[in-house]
């Protein structure tokens, strides 16, 4: 029987972690032996010793959600007094505050409401085009097939339309843990895996560059995990589109699900295993945003190249109660501290400046 070191060393000559491997080191891999291995993974897709980070802004246009999932503690109904939908002018105000900032990107994230169809969504999204010089990495596959039911279209056609109006790729949100009995406990009202998956295809075939993403430490197990790398790791294999796999933790603050955080260790040990696995993933980004800055640092001996923004705004994560800052020069001490060079990246992880 192969020994998690076997599996290691396997990995790292290249060869293809099986999902039996990947359990394996999930359970019973030496911690510190993992964050080698995945940092030597690392080193392979990004030689030069850089990490790289970007400067975006998360505008969630509306918490209006028919979604409800029982981890979220950001969405509202119609009738709630909290609930709201940003005007056109107020958006543009957040993106005038993102370019004042040296942004590139932002990222329109809201709630499935009711009554906003296409229309609304091109609308936006051009007008944001014609007037700013900026990259909209902007709505997830939830997003999108609830675009397409409301407004009697295919995954196809609502995806063209977007990307005609202006739209350059779409985040990985929604994707939470792509098995769908975990699903069913915990956004029983969102997409399925299958669904999830087909979005993040048909934006691939069209030629559009998406992220993925997994929320660990609600009711998951190991094998599921290890699933959702594998349904990832498959498309990613098709077709090539995913730019970066983005893992992050489960908040339970004032959620309907509850619960407890998982550890940094077990975060840790995800991360790493999944840079050995995702042998075909350019990418990986630490989360400081849900581990705070000393384990979002510590993510870049542990398979991680990048962490991700700086975050303008950010209103998910924080209405749990968990809000962690940091500004630019903070961003960049943090990367430069662990030895490797900070690099200011775009969208598309080009870089455009060195620190």
């Amino acid at each position: 029987m192969k020994t998690s070191n076997d599996l290691i060393k396997k990995s790292l000559d290249g060869g293809r972690l099986s999902e039996e491997d990947a359990i394996c080191l999930l359970k019973t891999g030496d911690l510190l032996f993992l964050g080698q291995a995945a940092d030597k993974m690392a080193r392979k897709f990004h030689p030069q010793e850089q990490a790289s980070y970007i400067i975006d802004r998360n505008i969630n246009y509306t918490n209006i959600c028919e979604s409800k999932c029982k981890f979220c503690a950001f969405y509202r109904e119609e009738s709630d007094p909290e609930a709201y939908l940003l005007s056109k002018e107020e958006i543009f105000k957040k993106i005038e505050e993102t370019l004042a900032l040296r942004g590139t990107q932002i990222m329109l994230q809201g709630g499935l409401h009711p009554k906003l169809d296409i229309d609304y969504y091109t609308d936006l999204v051009s007008s944001i085009k014609n007037k700013f010089d900026i990259d909209i990495h902007s709505f997830s596959p939830p997003e999108v097939v609830h675009i397409a039911k409301v407004s009697n279209l295919t995954i196809k056609e609502t995806l063209q339309k977007l990307k005609d109006a202006g739209l350059g790729s779409l985040p990985g949100g929604g994707a939470e843990i792509l098995v769908d009995h975990v699903r069913n406990k915990v956004s029983p009202n969102k997409i399925d895996s299958d669904k999830w998956l087909q979005v993040m295809e048909e934006a691939h075939n069209l030629g559009m560059k998406t992220t993925a993403t997994m929320m660990l430490g609600t009711v998951e197990s190991t094998e599921d995990r290890v699933e959702h790398l594998s349904k990832l790791r498959d498309l990613q294999d098709r077709t090539g589109g995913f730019r970066s796999f983005i893992p992050w933790t489960y908040q339970p603050g004032h959620t309907e699900l509850g619960g407890d955080s998982v550890s940094s260790i077990v975060y840790l040990r995800t991360l790493a295993v999944s840079r050995l696995f995702l042998d075909n993933f350019n990418n990986v980004q630490g989360s400081w945003l849900t581990q705070g800055q000393e384990i979002g640092q510590l993510t870049l001996s542990f398979g991680a190249n990048d962490l991700g923004s700086i975050m303008i705004e950010e209103n998910v994560v924080a209405a749990t109660g968990v809000s962690h800052k940091i500004s630019e020069e903070e961003m960049i001490r943090l990367i430069n501290d662990t030895g490797k060079k900070a690099v200011k990246r775009n969208t598309k992880y080009e870089v455009l400046e060195i620190h």
